[in-house]
């Protein structure tokens, strides 16, 4: 018997394959995601805080652009994995910036997600119940209603870009953003700050190299196309202008701190050869520290005396700060202490009130000496 061949069978099996063997195989679970206007509508920004958030980038702006002798200065915790803490934090700040306003453009660091060496708890987005259940839609919602309260205050806010994503969910928020030391050197990250609405720090590499990251601002500063999500929550490719509102941060690296005078000196012929600014933002923490948070203190009041003697080409400080100095490790069953980073150790309050001022008093000595 003649058996009669259909031409559509091959389409059809091809159609219908089984690609699970080969397609997703070590992806457990697939959730939804909520899409950044959706976010963005229940949790909009009003025009008061619109125009603080405009205001704070423009003097950001201004201070690494030369227009304004102020200090940048991006104080707050490690990380972020308490709302009320973080509230507090925002109101002593906000309570200490008019004394210091005309010194210092004052920025809390509000950092919602951490790179890991390893493994480990990956921040207030990723997991805000700090237990593993990676709660991510709520994380998201927490991390807004947190910008919204702090720039209800007052108070202009800080955070590193890791993910690529999350930026849709927050950046409207954002005064200042930063490219971590890990990431300085990526591609898609130096395109992300390309588009980016607000200024942008790149930290120097793991080793304490300077070189990536006057790279990165050279890629940044030029336009790029890449593949992204929209607010809607969609794919699409966007096309950017640049960024030329980028620096350098120094924050040491395997080779030991790099803050000192000769230091800068060096980070700043690197950016003069690129034919970039000369200038730096000294981070106190991290390599600088040597990882002993007290050693912050040290960082600043050492900057502090160069900046007063008359130098202009760091035009900004990083300190990691909370309400109590130390740190402490998240353990089951283990209530946390009041106001101690779960992250990197900080200094507490107490200690950043007297850097603060310090920081301020050295920009006032600079312009009656007319440096």
């Amino acid at each position: 018997m003649t058996t009669l061949h259909d031409p559509l069978q091959n389409d059809r099996e091809a159609s219908t394959q089984d690609t699970t063997r080969i397609d997703d195989v070590r992806i457990s679970a697939v959730r939804p995601l909520i899409s950044p206007a959706m976010l963005l509508d229940e949790l909009p920004v009003d025009a008061e805080l619109q125009r603080l958030v405009e205001r704070s980038r423009r003097q950001i702006s201004d201070v690494l652009q030369g227009r304004d002798d102020r200090l940048i200065v991006v104080t707050g915790p490690c990380s972020i994995h308490d709302h009320d803490q973080a509230i507090t934090y925002a109101h002593r700040l906000r309570a200490l910036q008019a004394g210091l306003d005309d010194a210092l453009v004052l920025v809390m660091r509000v950092y919602f997600e951490k790179p890991r060496t390893t493994v480990g708890w990956k921040g207030y987005i990723n997991d805000p119940q700090l237990d593993g259940s990676f709660r991510i839609n709520e994380g998201l919602r927490k991390a807004r209603t947190l910008l919204l309260e702090i720039g209800a205050i007052g108070l202009p806010t800080a955070t590193e870009f890791l993910d690529l994503l999350s930026p849709q969910y927050v950046s409207d928020l954002i005064a200042w953003g930063a490219i971590g030391a890990r990431t300085t050197e990526s591609q898609s990250h130096r395109q992300l700050a390309s588009g980016s609405s607000c200024p942008i720090g790149f930290k120097n590499g793991t080793d304490g190299g300077v070189q990536v990251a006057a790279d990165a601002m050279v890629a940044a500063a030029a336009p790029h196309a890449f593949m992204g999500m929209t607010k809607m929550g969609l794919a699409a490719i966007f096309e950017t202008r640049g960024n030329a509102d980028t620096h350098v941060i120094l924050r040491g690296g395997s080779s030991g701190p790099n803050y000192g005078a000769e230091h800068v000196e060096a980070a700043c012929a690197v950016l003069r050869k690129a034919g970039l600014r000369e200038q730096v933002m000294v981070d106190c923490s991290h390599a600088n520290s040597q990882k002993q948070h007290a050693r912050q203190i040290e960082v600043a009041h050492d900057v502090a005396r160069r900046i007063a003697e008359g130098e202009r080409r760091i035009t900004g400080l990083m300190i990691e700060s909370h309400l109590e100095e130390g740190r402490q490790d998240l353990k089951p069953g283990v209530p946390l202490k009041h106001g101690v980073s779960v992250t990197d150790a900080c200094i507490g309050w107490a200690q950043t009130v007297p850097v603060l001022q310090a920081l301020a008093d050295a920009v006032r000595t600079r312009r009656t000496r007319g440096g």
